[in-house]
């Protein structure tokens, strides 16, 4: 079985990887992103830039820094029938806030409510309608980068000016989102297929909690509440190899605020004692006997 690794550079994750199936006897190519340049009308029989041919892998695990190129990657070998994790289907829904929130609207999941607008006063409109504190978010982006916590008309209307002046056009898309008054933490929880393998608590002073900005994972347990809930969502964004982040609420309750289709990992298999690498790792070859199978 020949799998492929599709990746920008070797970060921690993608060694673990590469360890996780050597030891199930396989060695995985890696395939630089930068090194790609596709031949859409030759189809899977080109060869890749390591030489071998697009139709010769079983499957295709991409872990891409870049969300475009990952996700264009998946897009064109998904059209060649070449298996991908995730699929470009998921992918293009993940890499949008706004694709995911509204997936999740049409599928049930609570989630903190949301409103989007197009021009300053629309938007002024949605935080007011939503209140203060709210939250501006662009609608692609990771590692809570350029999300703002506006308090009050004046912050607010100093944003949305600045945001104005920018040239890219997705700043002007006003994805609005209500604060969650969460208890000074978060949820990262990972779902691999079927189920929700383990969770973290990312706790920081900061509002922002991610690990990128330093908070600080701990074990979080998977409770029957917390798996159906992902399990749910997952599947709503068409399943795989996910990471959910998620508020708690103050009367008790969880929404699931975004979904991760390329997920880093490094800092929640100690915490949790999971082997993360390991289970994304079995799923990968469980996907890929499967698409022999059915070949």
């Amino acid at each position: 079985m020949r799998i492929a690794l599709l990746v920008t550079h070797l970060r921690p994750e993608e060694k673990l990887l590469i360890a996780a199936f050597e030891a199930r006897g396989i060695t995985p190519d890696v395939i630089l992103d930068r090194d790609l340049n596709f031949d859409i009308n030759a189809g899977a029989e080109q060869t890749t830039p390591i030489g071998t041919r697009w139709s010769d892998y079983a499957v295709v695990l991409e872990r891409c820094v870049s969300t475009s190129r990952g996700m264009y990657a998946q897009a064109i070998l998904n059209a060649w029938g070449i298996p991908t994790i995730n699929r470009y289907a998921t992918a293009a829904l993940c890499a949008d806030k706004l694709m995911t929130t509204l997936t999740l609207a049409q599928h049930g999941i609570p989630q903190p409510q949301t409103r989007l607008a197009f021009t300053p006063d629309s938007a002024m409109q949605a935080i007011e309608t939503l209140g203060y504190p709210a939250v501006l978010k662009p609608v692609t982006g990771s590692w809570g980068r350029l999300l703002a916590r506006v308090t009050d008309r004046y912050s607010a209307e100093a944003i949305i000016e600045h945001r104005e002046t920018l040239g890219d056009y997705q700043q002007h898309i006003y994805y609005v989102q209500e604060y969650v008054n969460k208890p000074g933490r978060d949820i990262r929880a990972f779902v691999v297929g079927s189920r929700t393998i383990c969770a973290i608590y990312r706790t920081s002073p900061h509002w922002i909690t991610n690990t990128a900005r330093g908070g600080q994972a701990t074990n979080c347990p998977v409770t029957p509440e917390l798996d159906d809930l992902c399990v749910r969502a997952a599947n709503a964004v068409g399943g795989g190899v996910l990471a959910l982040d998620l508020f708690e609420t103050p009367e008790g309750g969880l929404l699931v605020n975004e979904i991760n289709h390329t997920m880093e990992f490094r800092n929640s298999s100690a915490p949790t004692g999971v082997d993360i690498a390991a289970a994304v790792v079995g799923y990968a070859l469980e996907q890929a006997e499967s698409a022999a199978v059915n070949a």
